[in-house]
């Protein structure tokens, strides 16, 4: 195990079994096989961190609708024969029907699932979909935890720096109280879905995530318009545009997992911070265009409306500040270098 205490449940049926062990620490040069159940495991940041486990030696379960393809997947993305170490299990999206016989003392739960909220308008239908997809997932956290009758020895749960609202270019840590816009009732409603297995005696983790650098999300539909030297700041340009690259976002997360101790919210966001003209200053200097064209703020909210006040026109300085006190080392602190490097492997 984690080297965790856990309370006991109150509730019937959900115990401690197994001895304690040491802390598995991705790390450290002691490692130990562990288990880790990812929901939203074949999304773009649940991949990462699966493959980086997965590289490590521990086995990873992505419960999907489609199980079947789930190895199939990973597979394709080692270059090669099944993923051995990565497995599907049946997934409803809102039971533990199928995987909740999958958790043991030693297992970690991640809890990445929901709808994309920056794929294009928020119609009402769109921000139905967006909680409750979210809030779905965090119940079928909580059922399988039921059905197990045993406790995890952690469970991750996602959330977003969109949790503070809109905010000027003040540093913010994870005491700053929640916004009051629709992303952050979303947050703070995503956040509480999984607060119950505190109460049953889970270390409960939960990660405010920064727009995440990699091969895919957010950059990739930024990259064909900067290509072309058509980019710039969103616009006034003054919003705080936090940010992580992919290789941390899967990092921390890792690292959260494997160290005893480490509880409650940590603002996943790189310690550089920047604005949106110093975004797409940086941009443009990595693919070597002007980048000095802004996008009309009054343009973005005709065409996407709420969606575009609340992600692209609005912003937050989150600091990684209990991420850096825990120990957690950046391998890309700077965003000229996370740039460089994601487009190197484009």
């Amino acid at each position: 195990m984690y080297g965790i205490i856990a309370r006991l449940s109150n509730g019937p049926g959900i115990s401690r079994r197994g001895p304690r062990g040491l802390p598995l620490l991705l790390f450290a040069g002691i490692k130990r096989t562990m288990r880790t159940i990812i929901l939203g495991g074949t999304g773009f940041i649940g991949q990462a961190l699966a493959r980086l486990l997965c590289g490590q030696g521990h086995e990873v379960v992505v419960p999907s609708r489609r199980p079947e393809k789930v190895s199939a997947l990973f597979g394709a993305l080692f270059g090669g024969g099944p993923a051995r170490k990565i497995v599907g299990a049946p997934f409803d999206g809102q039971t533990g029907a199928g995987w909740a016989g999958l958790i043991t003392p030693d297992t970690a739960i991640v809890n990445l699932a929901g709808e994309n909220i920056a794929d294009g308008r928020w119609t009402p239908d769109k921000k139905r979909r967006i909680l409750e997809s979210r809030l779905d997932a965090g119940a079928a956290v909580m059922d399988a935890i039921r059905q197990a009758g045993v406790l995890p020895a952690v469970l991750v749960q996602a959330s977003a720096v969109g949790y503070y609202g809109a905010r000027g270019a003040e540093g913010v840590g994870e005491d700053a109280p929640p916004g009051a816009n629709f992303l952050a009732r979303v947050a703070s409603r995503w956040e509480a879905s999984t607060l119950e297995a505190e109460a049953l005696g889970v270390r409960r983790v939960v990660v405010r995530t920064s727009m995440v650098l990699g091969r895919g999300g957010a950059l990739a539909k930024m990259l064909p318009p900067f290509r072309l030297g058509l980019g710039g700041p969103l616009g006034a340009g003054t919003q705080m545009v936090p940010w992580i690259h992919l290789d941390d976002e899967a990092g921390a997360i890792a690292f959260l997992i494997q160290t005893p101790g480490l509880s409650g919210p940590f603002n996943l966001a790189a310690p550089e911070a920047v604005d949106s003209r110093g975004f797409a200053r940086a941009l443009g200097r990595a693919l070597k265009r002007p980048a000095f064209l802004p996008v009309p703020g009054f343009a973005l909210r005709l065409l996407l409306g709420q969606m575009a006040e609340e992600v692209l026109l609005s912003g937050v300085r989150a600091e990684p500040t209990r991420l850096l006190a825990a120990g957690y080392r950046f391998r890309r602190p700077r965003l000229a270098a996370a740039l460089a490097d994601v487009l190197d492997h484009a």
